[in-house]
């Protein structure tokens, strides 16, 4: 396939990178640094933060959630704004990054900023964005997509535009120190997914992208194995290996899937299931009913990734090795979360992914709102 690959995002890594920002963002830019839930003040990444911007005009705005809303991110907007404020530094993991391309981009449009994610406004221009990576997982310090939420209409939706592409990107791992367990583990699996929505689709004679997922895939693994021993090496592995899941690269020339992510965006709109939770409850559902369309390249990576022998039933094997890997990392692959009947948890799904128009997903547009309800029905707990 033809394709362009575009990537201008700058990458300060390692220890200490956080008071380079001081030399990456112009000194005349009025900043607003976006947060969540505060814990930067807890573990010293905003005290690194002050000292970095000292002699910069900058304001702050905390309590972006862990899947940011368009209720709290209009807020911001009207902040930057207010304030006239031309810059974003995004402190915190991709919710947080998610949500500054957000306001970067509604703060240059008139008209109410959810029309970009219903794709009543396309984004041509926006202000500038940096990010402080706090939880490796997203990639979304180096890429120019976000999820959006909106509590009132219980949706969840993505957009993409090059102009919201951050300007550079902090990857500290000493930040990972601070994560408690369960986020670390979310990371993990969020870029697992990742990698696999690029590559667990048909073959197509791209040996370096597929190469490369490959060894992403095997340090996932490895790292996942390893969790209880993170050291050093450990955490700064896994943040390069989570932005490497999606900085473009992997699935430039070829097809990419993301029925999961628009599957699994539903059971966190519906029941706030943790996002990276959502995909590896969907994820081997979805693996077992397109057994047939996946069938090559599951049996690729079951060699590739897990090492698995030759078989008749490898596809098969390939799935449940990835539903082990989740369970061995106490990540349920079974939605256990709602409240009502199995029935009506599958219908009100089927409900939302019809009324936000994701009804021909995966790489071939295969995967009706029929489809959806045969891979929901293993998925979703009785």
């Amino acid at each position: 396939m033809k394709f362009s690959f575009y990537n201008p995002t700058t990458i300060q890594f390692g220890q200490g990178q956080i008071a380079s920002i001081s030399t990456l963002i112009e000194k005349d830019k009025k900043v607003l640094v976006l947060y969540g839930g505060g814990s930067i003040k807890k573990n010293g990444v905003y005290d690194q933060v002050e000292q970095a911007l000292d002699g910069y005009t900058w304001e702050t705005f905390g309590g972006v959630e862990p899947n940011p809303t368009r209720e709290t991110l209009d807020k911001a907007v009207e902040q930057m704004r207010t304030s006239g404020l031309d810059f974003i530094l995004a402190v915190g993991g991709g919710s947080v990054i998610d949500g500054a391309k957000y306001v970067a981009a509604a703060a240059c449009y008139d008209g109410d900023g959810w029309d970009i994610l219903i794709g009543k406004h396309t984004v041509t221009k926006a202000l500038p964005i940096g990010a402080v990576l706090t939880l490796p997982a997203t990639g979304s310090e180096s890429n120019c997509a976000s999820v959006v939420s909106n509590k009132a209409t219980l949706q969840k939706l993505p957009f993409m535009a090059p102009s919201v592409f951050p300007k550079f990107a902090v990857l500290d791992p000493d930040v990972v120190k601070s994560l408690p367990e369960k986020q670390v583990v979310n990371g993990v699996v969020d870029a697992f997914v990742h990698v696999c929505e690029q590559y667990l689709t048909f073959p197509q004679n791209a040996p370096v992208q597929d190469g490369y997922a490959e060894t992403l895939l095997r340090t996932l693994v490895d790292l996942g194995n390893t969790i209880e021993q993170k050291d050093d090496v450990w955490r700064a592995n896994l943040m390069w290996t989570a932005n490497q899941a999606l900085n473009g690269l992997i699935g430039s020339g070829v097809a990419q899937d993301w029925a999961t992510h628009m599957i699994g965006h539903e059971l966190t709109a519906l029941y706030g299931v943790d996002h990276a939770r959502s995909l590896a409850i969907v994820q081997p559902a979805l693996l077992k009913v397109q057994l047939d369309a996946k069938k090559a390249k599951l049996e690729q990576m079951g060699q590739k990734v897990f090492g698995l022998a030759p078989s008749e039933t490898l596809a098969l094997d390939t799935i449940d090795a990835i539903a082990a890997f989740y369970n061995g990392l106490n990540v349920s692959t079974s939605l256990t979360e709602h409240n009502e009947s199995k029935e009506e948890a599958i219908e009100a799904v089927i409900s939302q992914l019809e009324k936000n128009k994701m009804v021909a997903l995966g790489e071939s547009q295969a995967i009706t709102p029929e489809v959806s309800r045969s891979i929901l029905d293993l998925a979703v707990a009785g």
